[in-house]
């Protein structure tokens, strides 16, 4: 085994001089393929030169065209700004201007408002003025009928006992000086029929047609539609000549029959 590796130790020696004389053999080639590289890229790189020099105008012009279209756009914008601004200073003004226009007005509204409510007080008061005004006459003029009620009931009542007193004194006048009529006051026999209502002893006219009416109200014998009427029952039918019924005036006129 030691020998296998040494002899391939020894191979590998022999070949390293070899491989540095094909290396040192291929550099002049490769040194000379560069040179002719570079001559024939030389002529391509000044076409491309002179292709440059000839564009470079070009560039510049497209520069500027560049620049002027940018240094336009900055000034439009710049004018935008300068527009907006003064847009905006404008609206401002106007904005500053209108509430100093419309204060006037609302200091007229506000006078206005406050007339109107001056007014609408001044009303409630003269209403209320009015009313309590109303309230206080209307009281006085109940006192006043009150008063007047009152004064007339007195007046009246005073007149009524004058003319109560003055009656009395006529009756009593009236009873001292007249004297009764013998005849009304003469006693007088009733017959068998008025007997019967009356009774049999002798009565004066007056008397007998009290208790005729007395025997009326006592059996209920007026007519109770026409109270004038009278209804003759059993008793009072002969008296009243067999008549069912008979008015007051014509009654007293028959029981004066019955009477001798």
């Amino acid at each position: 085994m030691a020998t296998k590796k040494s002899g391939t130790r020894k191979a590998a020696a022999a070949k390293k001089p070899i491989a540095k004389k094909k290396a040192a053999a291929k550099k002049p080639a490769a040194k000379k393929k560069a040179a002719t590289r570079k001559t024939a890229k030389a002529p391509a790189r000044k076409t491309a030169a002179k292709k440059a020099a000839k564009k470079a105008p070009a560039r510049k012009a497209a520069k500027k065209a560049t620049r002027k279209t940018a240094a336009k756009k900055t000034g439009r914008k710049t004018a935008a700004k300068k527009s907006a601004k003064k847009a905006t200073k404008k609206t401002a003004k106007k904005a500053t201007r209108k509430p100093a226009k419309k204060a006037p007005a609302r200091k007229a509204a506000k006078k206005s408002a406050k007339k109107t409510a001056k007014k609408a007080t001044k009303k409630s008061a003269k209403k209320a003025t009015r009313k309590t005004a109303k309230k206080a006459t209307k009281k006085k003029a109940t006192k006043k009928k009150a008063a007047k009620k009152a004064t007339k009931k007195s007046a009246k009542k005073a007149t009524k006992k004058k003319a109560t007193k003055k009656k009395a004194a006529k009756k009593a006048k009236g009873k001292s000086t007249r004297k009764p009529n013998a005849a009304f006051m003469k006693a007088l026999q009733p017959d068998a029929q008025l007997a019967a209502v009356v009774g049999n002893k002798p009565l004066p006219r007056t008397e007998v047609t009290k208790k005729v009416w007395d025997y009326v109200k006592k059996n209920n014998l007026q007519d109770a539609k026409n109270r004038r009427m009278i209804n003759a029952d059993d008793k009072l039918k002969p008296v009243f000549g067999g008549r069912s019924q008979v008015s007051m005036f014509e009654m007293t006129a028959l029981v004066n029959k019955h009477l001798g």
